[in-house]
């Protein structure tokens, strides 16, 4: 399977705060950097899922970056998002950066960040 599939599951799980698959798609060591700074675990990241607390309405990735290193690779992912997180609404262009590896034929992101694109002029 190409990363782009997983990046694809990884979207739907995402939107459809679908913990089980989510479970199989990050990897028990995750470290993620949300868009407030915070640094985020696998549990903490299904936790939101899994409570609520995040909410998707949307998530289209727009434009996808592939790097490759044999069994690692990153992912730039330019997604528009909308939701809500701890019920406060949020909507607009965000950037992913993931790092996926492969352990025993199955890719899992290891490493990641999401970060708001500034709005032109800002």
């Amino acid at each position: 399977m190409h990363i782009k599939e997983y990046e694809e599951r990884l979207r739907i799980a995402m939107l459809r705060s679908d913990v089980a698959e989510l479970e199989v798609l990050i990897d028990d060591a995750l470290l993620f950097v949300g868009p407030d700074g915070g640094i985020y675990t696998k549990a903490d990241d299904l936790q939101l899922h899994r409570s609520g607390a995040q909410r998707m309405t949307q998530a289209d990735w727009q434009a996808m970056e592939v790097r490759s290193y044999g069994t690692t690779c990153v992912t730039v992912v330019t997604a528009q998002l909308s939701g809500t997180l701890m019920e406060v609404p949020f909507a607009g262009q965000f950037r992913y950066v993931r790092t996926w590896v492969q352990r025993e034929g199955i890719w899992r992101v290891v490493a990641g960040s999401v970060s708001p694109i500034a709005a032109p002029g800002i």
